[in-house]
């Protein structure tokens, strides 16, 4: 049951309390700025579920590749074009940060680093650093 008071909502609960709610109110996602850690966070995410995807796309590959000589004639000129070499740079690299940041997550929850907000953004600032360098060697090993 809500009840409007000189425009603040009231909100009565099951208890028969009368609670006022005073949240601010904030829609427009272009003003919101997330911390380096949330950011950090949602990439592990990300990252992981185009791990998920891509492990797919590779095993369908290597079952190509596999099947027979002319199978993996056909799967070398799928890997000789640039947009498949981006796509494996891009899953590469997908993979070096989920497991940087697997790697970050496990060394907090063993208790190899503090669980405060300022080493839980020097430890993904780092994270970020590490993904750039191994990305940077993906791209050398892919082309």
């Amino acid at each position: 049951m809500q009840l409007r008071t000189g425009g603040s909502k009231i909100k009565k609960s099951c208890v028969g309390k009368t609670v006022k709610k005073q949240r601010p109110v904030n829609l427009d996602l272009s003003t919101i700025r997330f911390p380096v850690t949330a950011i950090s966070s949602i990439l592990h995410r990300v990252s992981g579920v185009i791990t998920f995807v891509a492990l797919g796309i590779l095993l369908w590959l290597l079952g190509l590749s596999l099947s027979s000589p002319e199978g993996f004639q056909q799967a070398a000129s799928i890997m000789d074009s640039f947009f498949a070499k981006f796509i494996m740079w891009g899953i590469l690299t997908a993979l070096a940060y989920h497991v940087v940041g697997g790697i970050r997550h496990m060394l907090a929850d063993f208790g190899f680093m503090e669980e405060t907000l300022q080493v839980g953004t020097r430890s993904a600032q780092a994270a970020f650093g590490i993904t750039v360098v191994l990305s940077i060697l993906a791209g050398v090993l892919v082309w």
